[in-house]
């Protein structure tokens, strides 16, 4: 293809014309391991939660944005090494994909396991959420604690 006046004048080329080269020279290669739609598939399936984790003296905080998501489509589950968070965020329904310019939010079901730093008592767990935000409050086992015990006599 011939350079256009403004091409020869600037030295500069087209995007039509780079990208119809380039298609011409290298032909395309699907990435190695799997297919690209494999890998779409497996990435769509479900996301990923982000998470602020932190400790105070006597607990582990965890922090998530979970806006748009019904209380009743939100589950935590708890053991002393892990906390797990799943939920579902639906679409909003009446707006066609090929009417939206930009379409960053994450729509579907999501889930987060956290390893904790310390072993925490699972049924002192508190778990709240105010707009938006999902904070669980996890107190750690005191390890120092002693325990008198009775001793019964038969």
């Amino acid at each position: 293809m011939k350079p256009s006046l403004f091409e020869r004048l600037t030295g500069t080329i087209s995007l039509k014309r780079r990208s119809n080269d380039f298609e011409e020279t290298i032909p395309a290669e699907e990435p190695r391991g799997s297919s690209f739609t494999e890998w779409e598939t497996e990435e769509s399936a479900e996301g990923e939660l982000a998470v602020d984790v932190y400790q105070t003296n006597d607990s582990i905080v965890i922090q998530a944005m979970v806006a748009g998501v019904a209380s009743d489509e939100l589950s935590v589950s708890v053991t002393r090494e892990m906390v797990t968070i799943k939920g579902k965020r639906e679409a909003p329904k009446g707006v066609a994909t090929e009417n939206y310019f930009y379409q960053e939010l994450y729509w579907g079901a999501f889930s987060r396991t956290i390893l904790l730093p310390a072993e925490v008592e699972t049924e002192d767990v508190e778990a709240t959420e105010r707009h938006g935000l999902l904070t669980i409050k996890l107190p750690k086992i005191d390890k120092g604690r002693v325990q008198s015990i009775k001793i019964k006599s038969l």
